[in-house]
């Protein structure tokens, strides 16, 4: 499996890496700007993505609503609070919360990937 993680903080992201290569990932990207690589070229390179709801102080909603419209299976994860009405076009999107258990993070990105592929 491949995974995408979008973080902009370095430790949080070795972190994630480290997890997701430990539950068997073969291959882990940190981005820390989505100014370098399309949503459409995400999914089709990546299998799931965690996706920080803020990279830099600019927000990743538009980017998760690319690659929603690719297809790509992705979880986000925030240490904001209020994140009701952003996320209010991504009902069926888990958001892990900063900061999370290792777990919880792996059992929302293997949700997300098993419905990819159940097709719901």
């Amino acid at each position: 499996m491949k995974i995408l993680v979008l973080e902009d903080e370095f430790l949080i992201a070795m972190d994630v890496e480290q997890l997701c290569r430990d539950h068997g990932a073969e291959d882990v990207v940190i981005m820390q700007t989505v100014d370098h690589m399309s949503a459409e070229h995400a999914a089709t390179s990546f299998d799931a993505a965690v996706v920080d709801l803020m990279l830099n102080n600019q927000s990743t909603i538009d980017y998760a609503r690319q690659l929603q419209n690719a297809g790509m299976p992705f979880v986000f994860a925030s240490g904001y609070t209020d994140t009701k009405e952003m996320l209010s076009d991504f009902p069926d999107v888990v958001l892990v919360s900063k900061p999370y258990a290792g777990s919880d993070l792996i059992e929302a990105l293997v949700e997300a990937s098993t419905r990819r592929l159940s097709g719901v």
